[in-house]
């Protein structure tokens, strides 16, 4: 019986990546000529941005054969600034192969890679490349997979790329993984080929070879570990997909890119309202095929639908669109001589394949504003406006996008009852580790509130964008339940209950602002700095100046390779640090280096002087109001925010506010 398996190609940019998937398919026939990222004819990076930037921008799809295993190969981008469209393809792996180099070792963006296959629970493969380099050491390389990783890679080949022989594996090791193994270990004195490969699924074995991809070196070995160490994933009969890009082809055509996870999809099936799968193509680089049916398991582009986006469940599956890599740069867009609605409408396109882009039109300043993760990304975009849409433009720097969030649980209250109109809710706010995210939740009676009015009131909270008190940034990592209400038989419509939640959630903020409990965040980089000796002292100083946080210097990772210059590593702020590689460049004579990394957000280290610069007033942003409607005398009548609590019609449901 042959397996099929999805497999995606993960790493740091200039790790190797798109030569190992190169690669794999010469070694299996797939390609006759071995192309090279650098001449721009890999098989993989068909995109003419590609050819000419030599790096991956976005996920390509090849496949492959190998000792009765069907692979489909999903290569991803490796730079940091398009992590995003990485983040969303690997929910439809089955497993990874984390690339790494040895004359790099591990790096920062390498980690937070780790993290993302760690959280989407995928079982990876580490390949260790440019083994023939003169300064790589196989043991070094290992121990730091180790020590850094998980104590749970081991090497399947020796750091020539040749595969060990099953004898040669170190079974005690492997057994110290797992407290089954351990015992079957100490029962048989080795382990059953059925219980690695169950570890490696469950993410306590992680298989590495060493290699290199330039020269053919370890790229057997890795065939024969994917063949016999991978399981193919059991699908239900229920038709489910999940969609991992949005893609436009030469013609323009829109291309809805999935992986089937259940059942089956036949061409001409409707899948949203009113609209078909025209057509289904399965990919192989730049080449396609039509096809009548993909099973489930396969990945395919469905050409005929204009309402689909990355993450979006079809069938069965439930969407899931929250990525942890989020942009943390606002631009805005200097348009020249270019017609305003041309120029939004092909940035519209583009946000429709990268929605984290976030393409807004800001009304009272006149201008288009777009979100990114860094300066590549940003000079990608320009290239595509010019080469796909003929738009000369340029882009304005803006700002930090900042984030808020709470530090304290409150239950805020809404009502809306203007004539004819009634509903009341009651929403309780915890703040969640950083990180998580916006959640919703109900923990509500139906004697309360009967279910249609729960969910209406949930989808319309998950289909918002919450706005803090403070700037008004978006919120982040609360967790809100909908925890009580009220509505009346014959006067509550469904917007009403949208707008007592809205305000409900304004109001629990703004109680929350008064008791200090509101806090501002903004986007840190973790920064890897290294400077000529003899400027430490400068660097130093300029990262206490910015608020940064250097960690202890670690002699161990000041290679022989860096003898006149230290590696100084920690957090800095993204506003204090985005501009410092120019001032580096200068004291540094070109000699230092700065590479960084978006670490997530944390408090703002100048919230005051933001806040009073912003001047944001939540109590004039009327289309988030916390203020309430009340009806008295056949006509409805506002309520601040704050005496909310004394004109509810239902008492508070949480035991936290009976005590204040």
């Amino acid at each position: 019986m042959t397996k099929e398996i999805t497999i995606g190609m993960i790493a740091h940019v200039d790790a190797g990546k798109t030569t190992l998937s190169e690669a794999l398919l010469y070694q299996t026939g797939t390609i006759r000529k071995l192309g090279r990222v650098d001449n721009g004819d890999a098989f993989l990076d068909s995109d003419q941005l590609e050819k000419k930037r030599g790096i991956t921008i976005f996920s390509h799809q090849a496949h492959l054969e190998y000792d009765d295993t069907l692979i489909t190969l999903l290569d991803t981008p490796g730079h940091v600034d398009f992590a995003s469209q990485t983040e969303q393809v690997l929910r439809v792996l089955d497993y990874a192969i984390l690339v790494i180099s040895a004359t790099d070792g591990i790096k920062g963006y390498t980690k937070t890679l780790w993290q993302l296959l760690a959280k989407n629970k995928i079982p990876t493969f580490v390949f260790v490349n440019k083994m023939d380099a003169d300064t790589a050491d196989g043991k070094t390389i290992l121990k730091q997979l180790q020590k850094e990783l998980s104590p749970g890679c081991f090497a399947l080949t020796d750091f020539d790329g040749n595969l060990l022989s099953l004898d040669k594996l170190n079974y005690e090791e492997l057994a110290m993984q797992d407290d089954d193994a351990l015992l079957e270990y100490l029962d048989q004195g080795r382990l059953s080929d059925s219980h690695i490969q169950a570890m490696i699924q469950q993410r306590r074995l992680f298989p590495c070879c060493f290699g290199s991809a330039l020269k053919l070196q370890g790229i057997d070995a890795l065939l024969v570990a994917i063949a016999k160490w991978t399981q193919s994933k059991a699908f239900g009969d229920e038709f489910a997909a999940r969609v991992f890009k949005i893609s436009h082809d030469d013609r323009g055509e829109r291309l809805t890119w999935v992986r089937v996870m259940g059942g089956m999809l036949k061409a001409k099936t409707e899948l949203l309202p009113d609209q078909k799968a025209n057509q289904l193509r399965i990919y192989n680089g730049g080449r396609f095929n039509i096809v009548n049916s993909v099973k489930a398991g396969q990945t395919c582009a469905i050409a005929g639908l204009t309402a689909t986006y990355p993450g979006q469940g079809l069938g069965s599956l439930q969407d899931d669109t929250q990525t942890i890599m989020q942009p943390v740069l606002s631009y805005a867009i200097d348009l020249k001589e270019n017609d305003v609605h041309r120029c939004l409408k092909a940035m519209q396109t583009l946000a429709d394949e990268d929605p984290q882009l976030n393409v807004a039109w800001n009304e009272q300043l006149q201008e288009i504003q777009v979100q990114i993760m860094g300066t590549v990304q940003l000079e990608i975009l320009q290239q595509q406006l010019a080469e796909r849409f003929g738009l000369d433009v340029d882009f304005v720097e803006g700002g930090i996008l900042y984030r808020e969030t709470i530090t304290a649980p409150i239950e805020g209250v809404g009502h809306f009852e203007p004539l004819r109109h009634y509903a009341e809710a009651h929403l309780k706010l915890e703040p969640l580790k950083r990180g998580t995210g916006m959640q919703y939740a109900s923990d509500c009676s139906v004697d309360v509130l009967n279910k249609n009015w729960q969910h209406q009131i949930i989808t319309s909270l998950e289909q918002s964008s919450p706005k803090g008190v403070l700037i008004g940034a978006p919120l982040i990592d609360v967790k809100v339940t909908l925890v009580g209400g009220r509505a009346h038989v014959k006067h509550t419509e469904g917007g009403d209950f949208r707008q007592a939640a809205s305000r409900a959630l304004r109001q629990g903020l703004m109680m929350l602002k008064a008791q200090n409990q509101c806090l501002l965040l903004e986007p840190w980089y973790r920064f890897r700095l290294t400077v000529p000796d003899k400027q430490v002292g400068r660097a130093l100083n300029d990262l206490q100046r910015m608020h940064g946080k250097v960690d202890p210097i670690d002699q161990t990772n000041q290679s022989g390779q860096l003898i006149g210059r230290t590696v100084l590593t920690g957090l800095a702020p993204v506003a204090q640090l985005r501009d410092y590689a120019t001032v580096l460049r200068g004291y540094t004579h070109g000699q230092g280096q700065l590479e960084c990394l978006v670490d997530g957000y944390r408090p703002c280290h100048n919230a005051e002087n933001l806040i009073e610069q912003t001047n944001y007033v939540p109590t004039a942003d009327l289309k988030n109001t916390p203020d309430s409607v009340f009806c008295a005398h056949g006509a409805g009548y506002p309520v601040k925010w704050d005496q909310v609590p004394n004109t509810m019609h239902c008492d508070y449901y949480c035991d936290f506010m009976h005590n204040n």
